[in-house]
């Protein structure tokens, strides 16, 4: 019996090497998941949870070859520079800080992080973020809602470079100077998270490859023409409960060839817009009108919209196209010419 006893202590310690093997310099109140990938599981990353272990708790030792970090819910007030630039930290891919308490990034806090595409900064208290907080780092995904922002640059995410001026005669009818800022990083940012922050008018997001956008819940009253202009490979754009908007621009929604789902839900202070105001969405599928003032919808709007498959107004009435009269079937691709219109109730449709 003494021998079987020994033998299962032995197995039991092995085992208990092998898996502190596996998670070493993981702090001991997070919880650090190994994941192997490759011929034979010869390569592995591993995602570490220290979310809630407490105030003060960061910067937390992590492994060297951690990928994801999740430090949200810590009560943490503000990001050093040296926070986020200890071993381990230089290999992420996805940081999520969220539910913090978090009103300072220092300038320098991210610089380190250069294979950084996730980041999760939603739920904290931030007013502004210093230009180039965010340079060179290959961010595809930015979660920034419900934080205190009053208006948004893409400054945050590029250092600009000023050229030296240029000192020509002017009797010669020359330029005395030339001034200009430059973009030094590309921007790779696909989908981009603002709701519930405090801005009053689209951000300028020229530059960027967005094909999500959230501006849920911000303080928005009028969407301008144009506003989204630039975001010609926008798949998806939420622009729901906005308790101050009011007005739709013709041509608010110009230049989004590419956008399939728009949702305009819970703005009850929407009323009515002009018969052009969706003018371009050829790609158009999903249209969420739920909660709003606005019904019924015209021909006149709906021929703006080819590729419609889906409406949804007021009180949850919801309008779909179909091959036929009374069926509805969810297929991929742009409507056919002879589908027809189907709503839930009477009338929604002129």
């Amino acid at each position: 019996m003494s021998t079987m006893v020994t033998l299962l202590c032995l197995v039991v310690s092995v085992l208990g090497l092998a898996i502190a093997g596996g998670v070493k310099n993981c702090h001991p109140q997070c919880r650090c998941d190994v994941e192997s990938y490759g011929l034979f599981d010869s390569f592995s990353l591993t995602k570490v949870d220290c979310s809630g272990i407490g105030p003060g708790t960061a910067p937390v030792p992590i492994p060297l070859d951690t990928s994801h970090l999740d430090l949200s819910l810590n009560s943490i007030t503000s990001i050093t520079d040296s926070m986020l630039s200890g071993p381990g930290y230089t290999t992420l891919v996805s940081l999520d800080l969220s539910s913090n308490n978090i009103a300072y990034i220092n300038p320098k806090a991210f610089l380190k992080l250069r294979y950084l595409e996730t980041l999760d900064l939603s739920k904290n208290v931030l007013e502004s973020l210093s230009d180039g907080c965010f340079t060179g780092l290959p961010l595809v995904e930015v979660d920034l809602s419900e934080n205190q922002f009053k208006e948004f640059s893409l400054d945050i995410f590029t250092t600009r470079i000023q050229d030296m001026p240029i000192m020509l005669d002017l009797s010669k009818n020359l330029l005395t100077s030339i001034s200009r800022k430059t973009p030094v990083h590309p921007l790779y940012i696909k989908s981009l998270m603002l709701a519930g922050n405090r801005l009053r008018m689209v951000p300028m997001l020229t530059g960027i490859p967005l094909q999500y956008l959230n501006l849920d819940g911000n303080l928005i009253s009028s969407i301008d023409t144009g506003a989204f202009e630039s975001l010609t490979e926008l798949v998806y754009l939420s622009l729901s409960s906005m308790p101050e908007l009011t007005e739709l621009q013709p041509g608010a929604f110009k230049g989004l060839r590419n956008l399939q789902v728009l949702d305009l839900s819970n703005n009850r202070q929407l009323k009515e817009f002009s018969t052009d105001v969706f003018s371009g969405l050829v790609s158009l599928q999903e249209l969420n009108l739920s909660n709003t003032a606005i019904t019924p919808l015209s021909r006149t709007v709906l021929a703006q919209m080819p590729s419609i498959k889906s409406i949804t107004f007021g009180a949850n009435v919801h309008c779909w196209k179909t091959h036929k009269q009374g069926q509805f079937h969810r297929q991929i691709g742009q409507a056919k010419p002879n589908d027809i219109l189907t709503c839930d109730a009477e009338g929604m449709i002129l």
